[in-house]
């Protein structure tokens, strides 16, 4: 691991420490090796002037909710050193007690709460202190005989402390054990299955001399645990059992999650281990990824559903085993799992949420590896882990609940959602918390909608090929899916019967109505895996009320509502519900030009204006009402209806 320090960056903000302690917290949270997702800490001892002009000795502390790797100054929160230290001496204080004299204790209120190991970064006497999880260190750690060979590294220049809870009682610890010592003899300390401190007077020593213990770790491993060539050839994974999955643990965990396959060499390969059931009992890389990953990896059998039942069963022993009349138990459901020869899965609400047990499960993996080859992977002991998992802070968190998203967890595909309707279904599905596939034939899909919650391909829905792939490109994504939005479609030209364009007539047909069909085809397989699953159809007002000229549309979508009341009669009885929807004059849509309206406006003697309020409650019938009216038929007011038509179109004398 080399050193990212870069001087001549440095020299603009030289004096300003606070800054410094910024730039190198920020060199630490690049390397994931180091911090992964909220972990690790970094802190300055500071003075600081008060209101009344008296100087004051501020720890400055990384805050709860913010990560090393986008660390502002604003992350930072400013407590009294004084206070931290006298809290050190104390007897016995409960966590949630600390946390709130450590609050107390803050010059600024509107600051974030101050990391839980605050006190410990208090009494190590030092201007700078670096903290990090870093991987080569916890791997070596996590061994039988790990303790010895982090000797063998270090030897006096580290000191190597056994494992203890974070929070007072660690802090606690540490300050007895360390009130002799001589600090300047030490580069850092090791907590043994948790991490590293580094500490220096200057920001450049105490990020380097963490840069250099890391670098002796992995100095170590890859001299006596270098990993073998990858071996294993991928398993293509069966989609429809993906989507199994996802429900079963979706079921299990009293909320729709989202499940994400990492099927890289290494996941794959480690997945086909012989014994990857056992190594993946044993324990997490460090005790503080239970809050993510719990405490082990779900192990995929042939029957995969009995698999999820299995490790709920098993966890609610594990609970069991451990429990107080003070807990409340977590939900059972795994939060990752190895597929064996397909690699390993990551369950969350949020592609966030995924994307950070998928990079703990991946260090994870590698170093389950390594220590393999050094002896054996030996973790925390189970009750260890049950403490943090089941920490008081913890628990406290469950009790503030909060409110979730409708759609969060869910998976949602959406047509024609370039513009118009479609672009205004799928930002309200992205409001409402859901993941979107949005597809539309045009190429600006890609980039429409710029989040990791929104999948955008270019897909030309008449081409039965190409929506077959896009439907299962959604599930290979996301894990399934429960929602679909059939919008594609276009107004044809207007035609006469006796004049109409064989072209014409058959350009409608197979965009609004077969292609329909097709999207549902291939849906519904995975639908019927999906959460409260539900199709809405965007029909049209054409279908109770047609006018001449347009048959082909009106015949088109008349099809389209019917296929609709087929598809709820069939599909009622796997839970789906299928509803349609009927606007009528929405003008925000690509096909409405300035002055295509103008003209439509004077044909009938009316403004513009005018020509968009004509209906019955004088008001203009926009996409984001037709797609507020969409998520309400995908979503819980729906629950109870299949079948239904209804019109958006400000009221229509010829429908009514």
């Amino acid at each position: 691991m080399n050193s990212l320090w870069d001087e001549e960056q440095v020299t603009a903000i030289a004096d300003d420490q606070l800054a410094l302690r910024v730039y190198t917290s920020q060199l630490l949270g690049a390397e994931p090796s180091l911090v992964l997702h909220g972990g690790g800490n970094t802190s300055l001892k500071h003075d600081v002037a008060n209101l009344f002009g008296d100087i004051e000795r501020i720890l400055f502390v990384k805050g709860s909710g913010w990560d090393l790797a986008t660390i502002e100054k604003a992350g930072f929160s400013p407590v009294r050193l004084d206070v931290l230290k006298k809290m050190a001496q104390l007897e016995a204080l409960s966590d949630s007690d600390m946390v709130n004299a450590q609050r107390a204790a803050m010059i600024n209120p509107n600051a974030p709460n101050p990391s839980v190991e605050a006190i410990l970064h208090a009494i190590i006497p030092f201007t700078f202190v670096d903290h990090t999880h870093a991987d080569a260190v916890v791997t070596i750690s996590n061994t039988a005989d790990g303790e010895a060979r982090l000797k063998e590294i270090y030897g006096d220049e580290v000191l190597i402390l056994p494992y203890i809870m974070p929070g007072f009682v660690l802090a606690k610890q540490v300050y007895e054990m360390t009130a002799s010592i001589k600090w300047s003899k030490l580069k850092g300390i090791v907590l043994l299955h948790h991490g590293v401190f580094t500490f220096a007077d200057h920001a450049r020593q105490s990020y380097e001399n963490m840069i250099h213990l890391v670098t002796q770790a992995e100095a170590y491993l890859a001299a006596h645990a270098a990993p073998g060539p990858v071996t294993s050839a991928p398993v293509p994974p069966d989609l429809k059992q993906l989507a199994a999955i996802r429900q079963s643990v979706s079921q299990v965990r009293g909320t729709p999650v989202l499940a994400q396959l990492n099927s890289d060499a290494d996941a794959v390969d480690f997945s086909s281990r012989q014994d990857v059931c056992d190594i993946t009992a044993r324990g997490p890389l460090t005790p503080d990824h239970v809050i993510r990953t719990k405490r082990i990896a779900m192990v995929i059998h042939d029957d995969a559903m009995a698999s999820v039942v299995s490790f709920a069963a098993d966890y609610r022993e594990y609970f069991k085993r451990h429990r107080d009349s003070s807990l409340t138990c977590l939900d059972p459901a795994p939060r990752w799992a190895l597929w064996p020869g397909r690699g390993a899965l990551s369950f969350g609400t949020t592609p966030g949420e995924c994307h950070a047990i998928a990079d703990i499960s991946h260090h994870t993996m590698q170093a389950i590896s390594r220590a393999e080859l050094l002896g054996g992977w030996r973790a925390l002991p189970e009750q260890d882990i049950f403490d943090l998992e089941y920490w008081e802070l913890e628990q406290a968190k469950l009790k503030k609940g909060g409110d979730v998203p409708e759609f969060e967890g869910k998976v949602a595909l959406v047509t024609g959602a370039a513009s118009g309707i479609g672009a205004a279904c799928v930002e309200a599905l992205l409001a409402r918390g859901a993941v979107v596939a949005a597809l539309d034939i045009n190429p600006d899909i890609r980039e429409k909608f710029p989040s990791d919650r929104t999948l955008g391909m270019v897909c030309d829905v008449t081409d039965p090929v190409a929506v077959r792939k896009a439907v299962e490109t959604c599930v290979r994504s996301f894990g399934g899916l429960d929602i679909v939005v059939s919008n594609a479609g276009v107004f044809p030209a207007g035609r006469r019967i006796e004049q109409m364009d064989a072209g014409i007539w058959q350009q409608s047909m197979n965009l609004n109505l077969t292609s329909h069909q097709r999207l549902m085809q291939e849906a519904i397989p995975y639908l019927k895996l999906g959460l409260d699953p539900a199709i809405v159809v965007i029909a049209s007002k054409n279908v109770p009320a047609p006018g001449p000229g347009a048959a082909a549309y009106s015949v088109a979508k008349a099809g389209l509502t019917q296929l609709a009341r087929v598809a709820a009669l069939e599909l009622g009885s796997e839970g789906i519900r299928v509803n349609v929807l009927h606007p009528n004059a929405v003008f925000d849509t690509a096909i409405w030009t300035d002055e295509v309206l103008e003209k439509r406006a004077a044909s009938y003697g009316l403004s513009v204006q005018a020509y968009k309020t004509n209906n019955i409650l004088n008001c203009e019938v926009k996409s984001h009402h037709v797609a507020e009216l969409a998520c309400a038929m995908a979503g819980n007011l729906f629950v109870c209806t299949t079948g239904a038509q209804l019109p958006v179109d400000g009221g229509n004398e010829r429908v009514i």
